[in-house]
């Protein structure tokens, strides 16, 4: 995985959307190796559309999915002398967690539910629901923000179906990057500048050209005195 060496902390898939034992073993190992932290990235139990689209499923389904996923993750890595640190939902579980307190919710419960879930931190969007839910749940949580990808002019990330949607020159990923650390926040796709003050940055592993992206990023950060580092529960 050549972008493990370019990242402080990285998003596993768990079992819902991607992921079997034995990439999540490979990947903790790669993540060991790089000092890279751990995170657990559960998504709907959809692998034929890959979590990115939303589900109507029950709430004690849903918990029970996250908890199940998060904690194959946590046996994995602590079996090998790891653990995990952060939980970031994944695709359509993290936008409709985004805006809907009651998904959020039940993410969260499902985190708690895993094995030291209540010690992670929970990642999410600034002023989203999963960051008040989380925090009002007494979880620690993490602003982040998107270095490939486009913002509406609410905040949310622009549909991925929309041309243009994901950022795939690392010169565009570089610009974003320093205008969340230098200006507080990004211009959406209308022009609008979006106050969000962000804790973390994010590059999609499967964004065509992750490697290269995530390299230009780390490489304008240093350059702009920027310290990056992994992820603590």
């Amino acid at each position: 995985m050549a972008i493990m060496p370019l990242v402080t902390s990285v998003n596993i898939a768990c079992g819902g959307h991607a992921g079997n034992e034995n990439t999540m073993r490979g990947t903790v190992e790669l993540a060991m190796r790089y000092r890279v932290a751990i995170g657990a990235h559960p998504g709907y139990p959809d692998r034929e559309r890959f979590g990115r689209v939303p589900m109507d499923i029950p709430a004690r389904e849903l918990t029970e999915s996250v908890r199940r996923q998060v904690d194959t993750l946590i046996g994995i890595a602590s079996r090998m002398g790891a653990r995990v640190t952060h939980v970031k939902a994944h695709g359509a579980l993290y936008n409709q967690g985004e805006r809907d307190p009651t998904i959020a919710r039940n993410v969260i419960l499902g985190v708690q539910a895993a094995t030291g879930g209540q010690e992670l931190v929970i990642l999410a969007p600034p002023g989203s629901a999963m960051l008040q839910e989380a925090s009002g749940m007494g979880m620690k949580v993490a602003r982040e923000g998107f270095v490939d990808r486009a913002y509406e002019a609410d905040g949310t990330l622009q549909s991925r179906s929309i041309a243009g949607s994901v950022l795939t020159n690392p010169a565009d990923a570089v610009r974003q990057a320093l205008a969340f650390v230098k200006d507080g926040g990004v211009s959406a796709v209308d022009g609008t500048f979006l106050k969000l003050a962000v804790d973390t940055l994010c590059v999609h592993g499967d964004t065509p050209g992750a490697a290269e992206i995530a390299r230009a990023v780390r490489d304008a950060l240093a350059k702009a005195k920027v310290k990056v580092a992994p992820f603590k529960s």
